[in-house]
C-alpha cells in the first residue's frame, strides 16, 4: 500500500526557496536616508541646546574684533588687546574644534561671527603683496643697547643692500663702531643722540625732532646740548634722483608692564602724539618714517600717525611681518610708514643679536 504524505510531497535541496536577507535599498536610497537622519539631527533640539559656553565665547570673540576700540585704555588695557589682537583669530579654530566634538550647532553658528571679522580685519595681511623692489630701498633696526657684537650686526645690515638704513638705540659705546663698520657702504651719515641715519645718498637738513622725551620742571629750562644725548627722533632730507624725501627716525619710549601701572604707556603716547605733529608740519610731501614705534598699527596711541602715513607692510609686505621678540615675534612694533610714495614691498631682515628684527622696503616714486 502506497502511503500518501499528509503535508505534501518532500522537497529536496534543489526545490526549496532560496533564503534571502534584508532587501538591498535602490541605488542612492542610503545616501538619501543619511541626509535626512542628519537634518532630523539638526532639526531637533539637541545640536541647538549643546554647548552654550562655547557659542558665549565665540560671541564674545566676535564682539572683541568688533568693538576693540571701545575697550578703555585705562592701564594700558586697550592697547595692550589691540598690539595682541591678530592673534585672536586663533580663537576660531580651537573654539570649531571644541564645537564639533561637542556637536554644537549653536557654536558652529556664533562663530561666523569672530571669523567674518578678523578676516575682514587680517585678512588683507596674508599672501605675499610685493610688487617689485621699488626705486628706493629703506630699512630700520633697533640694534638693542645690549648688543654684545655691533660690528656684526653692522656688517649684516650692510650686506642686506638697502639704500638708507635707520639704526635706534645706538650707546656711545657702540657708536664708533657702526660708524666705522657702516662708512664703506654708505658715505653718507648722522647720528643725533641714541639714533642714527646712514644713506648712500646725499643727505641735509639734519636736526633733532622733540618728541617731548625730556619732559618735567627741569626738562625746557635744559639746553639743547644737554638733551642731545637722550634724543631719540631725527629728520633729515635724502636727495634723490625724483626730488627730495623728508626722513624721520625715531624710536618712541618703551611700554613696561607692572603689578602697580599695568600696561604703562605714557611715555610711548606723549612720544607718538609730539611725533605725529611734527610729521603733519612736514612740508615736503614725500616721507619715510622709520622706527621703533613701541606700538602696532593697530594701537589706538599711534593714530596720530597711522591715519597720516601707510604702513609699507600692510599695503605690500608678506604676512604680519611680526619683529620682536627676535627669538619668537609676537608683534610687529618697528614700522615703516610713508607718504607721498608708493609702498612696493616689504620684507624683514636676518636676526642680528638684537631682541629687534631689522625690517626694510622698497618704495616708489
Amino acid at each position: 500500500m502506497t502511503r500518501t504524505p499528509l503535508l505534501g510531497p518532500a522537497t529536496t535541496g534543489q526545490d526549496a526557496p532560496a533564503r534571502t536577507g534584508r532587501s538591498e535599498p535602490p541605488p542612492g536610497e542610503g545616501t538619501r536616508a543619511r541626509l535626512r537622519h542628519a537634518a532630523r539631527a539638526l532639526s531637533g533640539p539637541g545640536p541647538w541646546k549643546r554647548g552654550p559656553v562655547l557659542a558665549g565665547l565665540a560671541l564674545a570673540l566676535g564682539s572683541l574684533l568688533l568693538w576693540h576700540a571701545r575697550i578703555t585704555d585705562r592701564g594700558g588695557l586697550g592697547s595692550l588687546v589691540e598690539t595682541f589682537l591678530p592673534w585672536s583669530g586663533l580663537g576660531v579654530p580651537l573654539l570649531l574644534a571644541a564645537a564639533l566634538w561637542r556637536r554644537s550647532a549653536s557654536a558652529v553658528l556664533a562663530l561666523l561671527l569672530p571669523a567674518v571679522v578678523w578676516t575682514s580685519l587680517f585678512g588683507g595681511l596674508l599672501g605675499d603683496k610685493a610688487h617689485a623692489r621699488g626705486d628706493l630701498t629703506v630699512a630700520s633696526h633697533n640694534v638693542a643697547a645690549e648688543n654684545s657684537d655691533p660690528a656684526r650686526t653692522a656688517r649684516g645690515l650692510a650686506a642686506s643692500g638697502v639704500d638708507v638704513l635707520a639704526l635706534e638705540e645706538i650707546t656711545p659705546r657702540a657708536r664708533g663702531t657702526y660708524e666705522e663698520v657702516l662708512a664703506k657702504a654708505y658715505p653718507h651719515h648722522a647720528v643725533l643722540g641714541t639714533v642714527g641715519l646712514w644713506s648712500r645718498l646725499p643727505l641735509s637738513g639734519v636736526r633733532p625732532v622733540d618728541i617731548a622725551t625730556d619732559v618735567g620742571p627741569l626738562g625746557d629750562a635744559k639746553p639743547k646740548a644737554a638733551k642731545l644725548p637722550d634724543n631719540r627722533a631725527l629728520r633729515a632730507t635724502v636727495t634723490t634722483r625724483r626730488g627730495p624725501l623728508a626722513v624721520y627716525v625715531a624710536h618712541l619710549g618703551s611700554v613696561r608692564v607692572s603689578p602697580g601701572t599695568g600696561f604703562a604707556t605714557g611715555t610711548r603716547d606723549r612720544n607718538a602724539r609730539a611725533l605725529a605733529g611734527a610729521v603733519a608740519a612736514e612740508r615736503n610731501r614725500r616721507l619715510v618714517l622709520l622706527g621703533d614705534l613701541n606700538g602696532t598699527v593697530d594701537d589706538r596711541a599711534l593714530a596720530g600717525l597711522t591715519s597720516r602715513l601707510t604702513s609699507v607692510q600692510e599695503k605690500a609686505g608678506d604676512g604680519f611681518g611680526f619683529t620682536w621678540p627676535a627669538s619668537f615675534p609676537v608683534a610687529r612694533i618697528d614700522q615703516i610708514l610713508v607718504r607721498g610714495v608708493r609702498p612696493a614691498s616689504a620684507w624683514l631682515l636676518p636676526g642680528t643679536g638684537s631682541d629687534h628684527l631689522p625690517v626694510a622696503a622698497g618704495v616708489g616714486w
